[in-house]
């Protein structure tokens, strides 16, 4: 039977997400060719993979791409308010009623194989069909982890792009760089380009050791982009936007200076050191910092944009996460600190982040919560009474539910 509405299909989605994480291509490329999702003859991919900067990278390269004339998909992950969100072309989210359409046959087609998709398979399968419904020129995917076994290496690439390499994930990708490196730059295609951020040593050498085996022309981008307005704040984003550049350069694409321009200054990707500002209420800071080196970037862009002024930081962190890392370099730039669970199952204790705050941590203030309207509520008159901005930090879950708040917004909460 069809699933009756969207809300009927979303929920099936969802529930797919009990069979977990299962990393391998052979899922996702059967899943693609039977759905008859992969990409067509004429259409160029840009594979994105590394452990910070990924989204924003993906949002300047749609963004500049569009403004050259483009038909663009773009698939990233995880969504922070709507699933909707992870599905895009030429930067507009996937309507309910496309979606509910592909529900419906990719329920039917995966009630058939042997081998149940998972969330995130069936997501990209989603995506790709619709990109090529669209007639999209340009289709630009965001790993989901990794990169050797992620399911978007399933679909065949033109340019692939390293970003900055951390660690993250280590249950899954190993715990020093080189191992992490080495999942991340297995994306590498043989003979296609591949663009890479500036790297630790280490992982620089294993992704120039895998280019050189696949025979893969590797530009390691090595200076940030100026002379252009960008609508992302942070000294990292010019750097991000130099390697987008750098990538639909390789992939061969004709950039005027305006088209640049446009797309640069008009990029969207929330979540991001998004600002919230209304009349009469706290300056509110949204930032998805949730490993150690985005902990790191996102104190020194606070120090830029906010030079005078200390957060009264709300804090919310998942299980698997450097969770002590990313606190040593947030709890020094906080005025006072918040903290509360996030709506995942995967969710800190109050008692367990408290414990991963740093021994000499000097707040004039630390409290503990049970949710996070109660958390936003106690930050808001201490701002109030402090004249104090709010960050709010530590979880893309949790910018998720602020976003959805601040925006007054349905949140469909995911664990993937």
């Amino acid at each position: 039977m069809p699933f009756a509405d969207y809300s009927a299909a979303i929920q099936w989605l969802f529930s797919t997400q009990l069979f977990g994480i299962k990393l391998g291509l052979d899922g996702p490329k059967n899943l693609l060719r039977q759905y008859l999702a992969n990409p067509t003859r004429g259409v160029k991919v840009i594979h994105v993979a590394g452990t910070n900067g990924k989204g924003s990278t993906c949002a300047f390269v749609d963004a500049v791409a569009r403004a050259s004339g483009l038909r663009t998909g773009l698939f990233t992950s995880p969504h922070l308010i709507d699933y909707r969100e992870r599905i895009k072309v030429s930067g507009a989210d996937i309507p309910e009623e496309e979606c509910l359409r592909h529900l419906n046959a990719l329920h039917t087609l995966c009630a058939s194989l042997e081998t149940h998709p998972t969330f995130f398979e069936i997501t990209l399968a989603l995506a790709m069909k619709y990109f090529a419904e669209r007639e999209c020129e340009l289709i630009i995917l965001e790993t989901g982890m990794g990169g050797r076994l992620d399911a978007t290496t399933a679909v065949p690439a033109d340019v692939c792009v390293i970003t900055p390499i951390g660690l993250d994930h280590t249950q899954w990708l190993g715990d020093t760089i080189s191992a992490i490196a080495g999942e991340k730059a297995a994306i590498i295609c043989a003979e296609k380009p591949v663009v890479s951020a500036p790297q630790p040593a280490d992982a620089g050498r294993v992704i120039a050791m895998e280019a050189n085996e696949k025979r893969a022309p590797l530009t390691i981008v090595d200076e940030p982009l100026c002379g252009y307005p960008l609508s992302l704040k942070g000294a990292h984003q010019p750097w991000n936007a130099a390697v987008a550049l750098a990538a639909l350069h390789a992939l061969g694409l004709n950039l005027r200076y305006d088209a640049v321009q446009y797309g640069l200054s008009h990029t969207d990707w929330p979540g991001r050191f998004e600002t919230f500002r209304r009349a009469g209420e706290a300056t509110i800071i949204l930032d998805g910092a949730h490993n150690p080196h985005a902990a790191e970037v996102l104190a020194e862009t606070w120090q830029t944009e906010f030079p005078t002024a200390s957060p009264i930081l709300l804090f919310s962190a998942v299980s698997s996460k450097d969770v002590s890392g990313v606190l040593a370099l947030l709890a020094p730039i906080a005025r006072e600190i918040h903290l509360c669970p996030v709506n995942s199952p995967r969710t800190l204790s109050c008692s367990e982040l408290h414990q991963a705050l740093p021994s000499d941590c000097n707040c004039a203030k630390i409290c503990e919560h049970e949710n996070f309207l109660a958390a936003l509520q106690a930050a808001r008159v201490s701002a109030d009474s402090t004249s104090s901005p709010i960050l709010i930090a530590g979880s893309l879950y949790l910018v998720g539910q602020a976003r959805a708040t601040l925006l007054d917004s349905t949140f469909q909460p995911s664990a993937q």
